[in-house]
């Protein structure tokens, strides 16, 4: 088995192949070019893995650093989605709640809002966290049925959360998100109960355990391992050392 990741841990880096992919298929659900369709294309094509929540906010963060390498390289991205707050429940709940000393909050907050702000992202007061098993059990089986639509979505739930304050714990919510991503009401309901996604969702969390993970995100690039939401100056060394 291969690599995952949770919060903001240092590990150390070891050389491994990218996780969480079975055979083949790569973990978007398909093994063509990019996130846009099977477009042909002469940027080096690089795998990348990502371990990520959409309640992270260092995760929103992260995957728009990402996004910029798409001007440089044909990406290849292994989403492997782990819950990082298993314990809140679907309604929500204040962030208080979670336990973290109200400075270590404010200081962690005053980080978030400074590199949003230096990346030009929108992010607005983060004082409250959901439950996020059905968005991902949603994205998780969103990968197999189109990457288009999955993309559409994976965005979606980013900008909901962080940029709209809604609750993507909600049932209501996502639906509504899922619709406006392209996905039929079948899809929808379907992937919600869908047992092979729910299956990956609990692989990603073993190899997480095994590999010893500790920070959401966790990207895995070439040989290179970078744990939370790095500059996109790594980002991209990591890339072109593995071009």
């Amino acid at each position: 088995m291969t690599p995952p990741g949770f919060g903001a841990g240092s590990l150390a880096a070891r050389p491994q192949r990218s996780p969480c992919v079975s055979g083949r298929r790569h973990a978007t659900g398909h093994t063509g070019p990019t996130r846009r369709g099977d477009r042909v294309t002469d940027k080096p094509q690089i795998r990348v893995t990502v371990f990520s929540d959409y309640i992270c906010p260092f995760c929103y963060i992260g995957d728009a650093r990402l996004q910029r390498l798409r001007e440089e390289f044909d990406l290849k991205v292994n989403w492997c989605f782990l819950e990082i707050h298993p314990e809140t429940p679907a309604e929500g709940q204040p962030v208080s709640a979670l336990g973290y000393p109200s400075a270590s909050w404010e200081r962690m907050m005053a980080t978030l809002m400074e590199m949003a702000r230096e990346d030009g992202l929108v992010l607005r007061e983060h004082d409250f966290t959901t439950c996020s098993r059905s968005a991902l059990q949603l994205a998780e089986a969103a990968k197999f049925i189109d990457p288009v639509l999955f993309y559409r979505l994976h965005e979606a739930l980013f900008r909901a959360f962080f940029v709209e304050g809604e609750n993507i714990g909600s049932a209501e919510v996502l639906e509504e998100l899922a619709l406006a991503a392209g996905l039929s009401q079948s899809q929808f309901e379907t992937a919600l109960h869908d047992r092979d996604a729910a299956a990956r969702l609990r692989q990603y969390r073993r190899a997480a355990q095994e590999l010893g993970v500790q920070a959401t995100p966790t990207f895995f690039i070439g040989e290179r391992r970078l744990d939370g939401a790095v500059p996109v100056e790594e980002l991209r060394a990591a890339a072109r050392a593995a071009a």
